[in-house]
């Protein structure tokens, strides 16, 4: 009898040893930030005015320092392939709203990083050099494998 309650124990630990190993193997995402909406994104055109694109899009993230001429919304998303282990930036996005000097929209860019460089997704193109460039460069350094300077 104390056989048969011992084989059941180890059973038992054993499957419990394998849901437990089978939970932390399970890989989390986790979203910072500003939640994209791409249908939100496409309502912004040029001429809108600054509180239209706040109706539509929201507070952003942060704003230039200089002039208050673009507004900056910074998404980010991470993995992490075990519960006990680090996470690691998977994606991250920066959309960025333009105006002219009267606060109306004059462009939109998406940014984020495609073959190592920093790209726009809305022009499709990878942005020459220059301050803003450089100002948006440097919200993707550091985030490791996508860093694309």
């Amino acid at each position: 009898m104390a056989r048969g309650i011992s084989k059941t124990l180890v059973r038992l630990a054993a499957a419990a040893a394998i849901g437990v190993s089978a939970a932390a193997c399970i890989s989390e995402e986790f979203q910072r930030g500003y939640l994209l909406d791409e249908r939100a994104v496409q309502q912004v055109r040029p001429g809108m005015n600054g509180e239209q694109v706040l109706q539509t899009l929201g507070t952003p993230s942060t704003v230039s320092t200089v002039g208050n001429k673009s507004w900056y919304y910074i998404s980010q998303t991470s993995r992490r392939p075990v519960r006990f282990m680090g996470e690691s930036v998977t994606d991250q996005r920066v959309l960025a709203v333009y105006f002219d000097r009267n606060l109306k929209v004059e462009r939109t860019a998406l940014y984020g990083v495609q073959d190592g460089k920093l790209f726009d997704f809305i022009s499709r193109t990878t942005p020459a050099s220059g301050q803003d460039q450089n100002f948006v460069g440097a919200l993707f350094r550091g985030i490791g494998s996508l860093n694309p300077f």
